[in-house]
């Protein structure tokens, strides 16, 4: 289908292009192609599909491997694959990224694999690969013109928000379900800003995040996730390149990507053609596959029935990260997946507190409910044939198990109890003899 151009849109500062030496050439409408310039605007106005960064392919193809490994030790030696330029004074960031990839060999024999690696995002600066989004969306909204810092946020990114703001000396707003895990709403409240809990869920908060962007009191608002949300998903495309910079510039055969909007995944598998298409990495296809919680798995469900259709659901269960109910890059994610010649599945409550054990005592690391999910979902999709266990994989892992003790508290604790004496030691079975 051929684009259609319209004028561009001022932008928060009055300037056209506010990036320098950007490769973005503006926004470009995901269902019917309809074209802007680099604003502050994520809805088409032609149809009100969603809009992504259009970038101009030639200058994507002049990025080598080599000025990528010149860069700084973050996400932002990825910054000429970005839309916000490669000027470094006035980035808002905690510089995330560069986080462990992870060799699972213990989880790979655990569940019958071959070679499996874990991308551990729970190293990012708040513990979550929010940060890498957080840090593109505002470096952005500061250069269109804003002046405070907001979200709707399932807590990772309330974290990330309030943290960026802390650090850029910005106010900033999150605004959060009132339902939260508790370390969620701490690690967020610590940082000082203004944070609104919200009665509802999370689509009722986005709902009235959205409703605030219209309003003239919040005028000059960046809200990451919706009016800059086509630079805040770009930040996710750097787990891609990540991932494959960090195998030696080749891409994983399998990844399996937790869905809650379904953003991350559509940015990663973005994220994997780009580089095969501009040359960083040799021609290859990676299968993608979506993990989602059985409580909030409309993603999942719509892909099981072979539909486009989204059916809105009301979320429940534990994986309060990913309680999406009506997400808007869900068609996407399964066009991703379709794609790719992946897969989708849904675990239950049970499944993800097992999964987040099983990282655990595999590999040291302690993931949150979103982890959870990732590996009983590769565990299903195993089980089930539709994941190759021969085949090289790597799963996400997005945040910080200490955001989400409650889920497993139950479930751990000492395992003996005893007197500080070598007597009580060999009575609890401690000593041999």
């Amino acid at each position: 289908m051929s684009a259609t151009h319209i004028p561009n849109t001022a932008s928060a500062t009055g300037e056209d292009n506010p990036f320098k030496d950007s490769p973005a050439k503006g926004l470009i409408c995901r269902a019917c192609q309809t074209t802007y310039g680099l604003v502050a605007q994520h809805a088409c106005w032609n149809c009100f599909g969603p809009l992504e960064v259009d970038y101009d392919l030639a200058k994507l193809a002049k990025v080598t491997r080599e000025d990528i490994e010149a860069g700084p030790q973050n996400q932002w030696r990825y910054a000429p694959l970005l839309p916000c330029g490669v000027e470094e004074s006035d980035r808002v960031t905690l510089n995330p990224g560069l986080t462990p990839l992870i060799e699972a060999d213990n989880l790979a024999k655990a569940l019958g694999m071959r070679k499996l690696w874990v991308k551990d995002d729970s190293a990012n600066p708040t513990h979550s690969f929010k940060d890498r989004v957080v840090s593109t969306a505002l470096t952005a909204a500061v250069k269109l013109g804003f002046n405070r810092f907001a979200c709707a946020s399932t807590g990772n990114l309330a974290n990330s928000v309030a943290a960026h703001a802390a650090r850029a000396g910005f106010p900033s707003v999150v605004f959060i379900p009132h339902d939260l895990e508790p370390g969620k709403v701490i690690t967020t409240a610590v940082y000082g800003g203004s944070l609104v809990s919200v009665e509802g869920s999370y689509d009722d908060v986005n709902r009235l995040c959205s409703e605030l962007t219209e309003t003239d009191d919040f005028e000059k608002t960046a809200f990451v996730n919706v009016n800059i949300r086509p630079y805040y998903a770009e930040g996710s495309k750097t787990l891609g390149y990540e991932v494959a910079e960090q195998l030696g510039w080749r891409l994983p055969e399998q990844v399996v990507v937790p869905m809650a909007s379904g953003e991350l995944l559509t940015k990663i598998h973005k994220a994997f053609e780009e580089s095969v298409e501009i040359g960083l990495v040799p021609e290859a296809k990676v299968k993608v596959y979506g993990a989602q919680s059985a409580g909030c798995s409309p993603i999942a469900t719509a892909f099981a029935a072979d539909t486009d259709e989204i059916t809105p659901v009301k979320p429940k269960g534990i994986a309060k990260s990913l309680n999406i109910g009506d997400p808007a890059a869900g068609p996407y994610a399964i066009e991703s997946v379709r794609a790719s010649g992946g897969d989708m599945a849904a675990v239950n409550d049970d499944e993800i507190r097992e999964g987040m054990r099983l990282l655990a005592s595999t590999t040291g690391v302690f993931p949150e409910t979103a982890g959870g999910v990732v590996v009983a979902t590769l565990r299903k999709l195993l089980e089930a044939g539709s994941l190759d266990p021969q085949a090289e994989t790597v799963i996400y892992n997005t945040g910080d198990g200490l955001k989400t003790l409650d889920a497993v508290s139950s479930l751990v604790g000492p395992t003996h109890n005893v007197k500080p004496s070598l007597k009580s030691a060999k009575e609890a079975g401690l000593l041999e003899s």
